[in-house]
């Protein structure tokens, strides 16, 4: 095996390693935080899932509520993916966010979806916009996705635009279902296409 072929070997491994540790932080993380919405669900008796008594009591309409989270993840993708093409800020956040990630192969883009989409609608929604109301819970949204960093800021934005329409879904539908569909899947095809797009040259997207 020449050099390069060992340098390349070794390049695919740090990735993969790279890919691996950031799944295991995000389930830890993710996990503490369902944990802790799940713990308020328990201890205020009320229903995590539903927006009020009321709404338990109506149920959820599967079929209309899961169309409609899905049309939203929809625009919300299509937004973002012309905001990316079409301007310099959405295309220097898109590549900053890429490699502060690194290469996110399938299973990885769709376990970080769902993760983070039932987790963030727990906390969000199931716990903050219940007790605080759909602006001030779509605002601490926003705020919870601000970067440190001047070229993350159009992503920024983005998150609180998402979490105004994130909790419009709760309070339409008055349960979870919608908004945390919305969520993972607008993540999980977000960051694969970030991984295939935007990922340096060289570091094709691991397979896990």
């Amino acid at each position: 095996m020449g050099v390069e072929e060992r340098e390349a070997e070794g390049g695919e491994r740090t990735r993969g390693a790279r890919s691996r540790e950031l799944v295991a932080v995000a389930g830890l993380f993710y996990g503490l935080m369902l944990a802790a919405s799940l713990a308020w669900a328990h201890w205020t008796d009320r229903p995590l899932f539903f927006a009020s008594a009321r709404a338990e009591r109506l149920g959820v309409d599967w079929g209309g509520d899961a169309a409609l989270g899905l049309g939203a993840a929809a625009l919300l993708v299509v937004a973002s993916r012309l905001f990316t093409r079409r301007t310099r800020w959405g295309d220097r956040s898109a590549r900053a966010l890429a490699e502060l990630l690194g290469p996110v192969g399938l299973r990885a883009a769709l376990w970080l979806g769902v993760v983070s989409g039932v987790a963030e609608e727990a906390l969000f929604r199931g716990v903050l916009q219940v007790e605080t109301g759909w602006l001030p819970a779509s605002l601490l949204f926003g705020l919870a996705h601000l970067a440190p960093r001047r070229d993350l800021l159009p992503w920024t934005a983005n998150a609180f635009a998402a979490g105004f329409l994130l909790g419009a879904l709760f309070d339409v539908t008055g349960n979870l279902l919608a908004p945390v569909l919305t969520h993972s899947v607008v993540n999980a095809l977000n960051l694969r296409w970030l991984s295939l797009h935007f990922a340096e040259p060289g570091s094709p997207p691991q397979a896990a």
